[in-house]
């Protein structure tokens, strides 16, 4: 409520004074009304590329936030506000994410971030939103090793995705895979994911010799020899199975070269992480046909809940083609978290939001209830789901229920002993053997 204090004064004024008088009131009426109308819209970032490399996978993710706004705005909004989005593309610009941000928070004062894919643009956001004290929805499957307090990761931790995709392949129903091949892009999500299965592999017995590691600049496109080289590494007499995490438009030649050169998926499956409807919409699915993805979430899946999204999304983009993955699932959870969240505390002071989060539960689109961790992390079912040949997935199989996502790899030995916990430690990496928060550095 705005309170304006108004002098009387008794002297009678000149019509030119009057006037003036009158056009300065009503400007400051004005003013007043323009601040109010501002306080009644929360505004949204969407953080996420809609050019370069990256905007194969994330432009699909902004036109999710937009249409997750509409959808709240036609529920009267949040608190009785108007959800308002600002939008601005970091260009698959590494350092352009961290402007970007800042822009977003300083300059048009955004309550909430959702946005990011590769951890290298998360990690580049970092200081920014812990200088500034905002909040980022992090929504697709990263390596671990990380418990950020002003970040919420909705995405997949490597409990929820790579360890599962490794456990299904080795065991008899996955084709009891001998021979790995940990091929990704040449940045922080691969290199560490890979360290992890590594670690992972060995434990499980698999000799240094069965294990090959490539990594490829982003935007990768001569495939030819790097498949060449998995062919012939397939060739040594053990099933033999290729782990990706090949991310953004480099997938396109890659799964073409696969096909190029006669790999088919009943000889070296590959199992990707970060390639899902959206990425196979643009390709030639039939020489995939069989290859595998690891996925927390899949359009095929039916369930009401699903189905009514998918419903609701395709007759917001007017296109009864549009498909949906699984970072668009992670944000429509972090998305009604928040709201849950804000709702609660009837507040989007970040601080305030921050201590809500943990332990607010929201169904996800597949069946069960999502919760937000005290590690800043969800509970998430997992699926592995064979390509099809019209660009969907066959769910082969999946985890009985939800998987709590694991800040830090239990695989690593600079982190087995370190745990997330925001709630009762107020640590992101405390020590369970020393009792002491910052155990160890990421």
């Amino acid at each position: 409520m705005f309170k304006q204090s108004v002098t009387v004064v008794a002297a009678p004024l000149s019509r030119r004074k009057w006037l003036a008088a009158t056009a300065g009131l009503f400007l400051g009426l004005a003013s007043i009304g323009g601040a109010k109308a501002a306080d009644d819209t929360i505004k949204v970032g969407v953080l996420h590329s809609l050019s370069g490399t990256m905007a194969i996978s994330e432009t699909t993710l902004k036109d999710t936030i937009l249409f997750l706004i509409d959808e709240q705005n036609k529920k009267g909004g949040v608190n009785g506000k108007k959800l308002e989005a600002v939008v601005v593309d970091p260009a698959s610009n590494w350092s352009l994410f961290a402007e970007k941000a800042r822009e977003l928070i300083t300059k048009n004062k955004v309550a909430v971030v959702f946005g990011c894919w590769t951890s290298v643009s998360r990690k580049s956001v970092l200081p920014v939103f812990k200088e500034l004290n905002n909040i980022l929805f992090y929504p697709v499957q990263y390596e671990g090793e990380e418990s950020e307090r002003n970040v919420f990761y909705t995405g997949a931790a490597p409990n929820q995705q790579a360890i599962p995709a490794v456990d299904y392949l080795m065991s008899k129903d996955g084709g009891s895979v001998k021979r790995w091949v940990l091929a990704g892009t040449d940045y922080v999500y691969p290199r560490t994911t890979n360290k992890i299965l590594e670690a992972y592999l060995k434990s499980k017995g698999v000799a240094q010799e069965d294990i090959m590691i490539n990594y490829t600049p982003f935007g990768h496109s001569d495939w030819q020899t790097i498949v060449s080289d998995i062919k012939k590494f397939g060739s040594a007499g053990k099933k033999t199975a290729v782990v990706s995490t090949i991310n953004g438009d480099a997938n396109v030649p890659f799964y073409k070269e696969l096909g190029n050169q006669g790999i088919k998926a009943k000889d070296i499956p590959v199992v990707a992480f970060s390639v899902g409807e959206e990425e196979l919409a643009g390709i030639d699915t039939k020489p995939l046909v069989g290859h595998l993805a690891a996925w927390n979430y899949f359009e095929s899946i039916k369930t009401p809940a699903n189905e009514k999204f998918i419903k609701d999304w395709q007759a917001y983009t007017k296109n009864p083609k549009r498909t949906t993955n699984d970072p668009m699932e992670a944000h429509v959870i972090g998305f009604n978290m928040w709201v849950k969240a804000v709702e609660k505390v009837k507040s989007t002071d970040a601080d305030k939001v921050i201590d809500a989060l943990p332990g607010i539960e929201t169904p996800n689109l597949t069946g069960g209830v999502s919760k937000m961790l005290p590690n800043h992390h969800i509970t998430k079912p997992v699926f592995i789901g064979e390509i099809k040949g019209d660009g969907q997935f066959a769910v082969v199989w999946k985890t009985p229920g939800l998987v709590p996502g694991d800040a830090w790899s239990k695989e690593l030995d600079g982190s087995k002993d370190l745990i997330g916990d925001w709630v009762g430690k107020k640590c992101g990496n405390y020590n369970v053997k020393t009792n002491k928060c910052g155990g160890q550095s990421s």
